[in-house]
């Protein structure tokens, strides 16, 4: 049973800067460079005949090339910091690229997701003992971060196994935006 989620994957340069942001935060499991995405929708866990369903109906969603600006990190969790992450510029084509696939996805019969939509790239995890403190002290000394802008042509249906992180992850069908 596939764990499934689309997303927008990473050019390789801008790993390598992002790979630049790694360490420095006690209690952080950073995410392996070749795992870095942009989730747009997590599926979750699916029997063999949800997964061609979800095939079948990512095929319908439209959306058309754009640019993605990365730029500034942040942190999920306040008081109890769980995550750090690369935060990008507002895209209207990227939510209604996501907004398409979420109207697609619940056409299959599966639920829609009731997390609002924040796209980022996440970095790491973070363990329990990581204090607010230790993450404020990582985000203002990686406050300075950008990354060039890159081209998105194309969003992908990603496999993952069960478990903490995930990875390595699957491009199990690439979809083209063609406008």
């Amino acid at each position: 049973m596939p764990r499934l989620f689309t997303g927008i994957e990473i050019p390789a340069d801008i790993k390598t800067q992002i790979s630049k942001l790694y360490g420095g935060l006690p209690g952080a499991r950073w995410i392996e460079l070749e795992n870095l995405h942009i989730t747009l929708r997590f599926i979750g866990d699916v029997d063999d005949q949800t997964y061609r369903d979800v095939l079948a109906a990512l095929r319908s969603v439209r959306g058309r090339p754009f640019t993605i600006s990365l730029s500034s990190v942040g942190s999920f969790g306040g008081r109890k910091p769980r995550a750090v992450w690369v935060d990008m510029e507002p895209s209207a084509d990227l939510k209604s690229l996501q907004l398409s696939q979420e109207n697609q996805i619940a056409a299959t019969g599966l639920p829609r997701d009731s997390r609002k939509f924040k796209p980022h790239v996440t970095l790491g995890r973070l363990k329990g003992h990581t204090s607010p403190q230790q993450v404020a002290r990582y985000l203002d000394l990686s406050s300075g971060f950008s990354a060039r802008p890159f081209e998105v042509e194309r969003f992908v249906l990603f496999s993952s196994r069960p478990g903490r992180g995930g990875g390595p992850y699957i491009v199990e069908q690439s979809y083209p935006l063609t406008g």
